[in-house]
């Protein structure tokens, strides 16, 4: 039995609808949020291909996630592809994409000197903004 090749799944418009929606909020957003703008904006869009469309955005790196204090899962749309970090302001919810090659040699030495290999870590840092010290 031969495998076919997945091919890439077509964007709807939806997803572009939640990909749009997504890029012109500033900071992280909870799919609820994101849904609320976009009904309010006259989109008959439901919550639950909201939550699809975001899904499909994370595991596409177009979009991160982190978890907010409470649990609830909070999207940002990323414009820098592949492996990186954030800055977040815990007043306004601005957020900054940085890299940080000094996390990337750190979490490689200390996993090293525990016997690990392949780490991998997710670090984001929450601060005040300029405008909001």
């Amino acid at each position: 039995m031969t495998t076919q090749p997945q091919t890439p799944r077509r964007k709807t418009w939806q997803q572009a609808a939640v990909r749009d929606a997504l890029e012109h909020v500033e900071g992280f957003v909870s799919a609820q949020q994101l849904h609320a703008d976009l009904r309010d904006q006259g989109s008959a869009i439901g919550l639950a291909t909201v939550y699809r469309a975001l899904s499909s955005l994370v595991e596409s790196s177009e979009a991160d996630t982190i978890l907010s204090p409470s649990g609830e899962t909070l999207f940002f749309a990323c414009e820098v592809k592949g492996h990186h970090h954030h800055l977040i302001c815990r007043n306004c919810g601005r957020t900054e994409e940085i890299n940080a090659q000094i996390v990337e040699d750190w979490s490689q030495r200390v996993a090293r000197e525990h016997g690990f290999t392949e780490p991998s870590h997710e670090i984001d840092i929450f601060g005040l903004c300029q405008d909001c010290q």
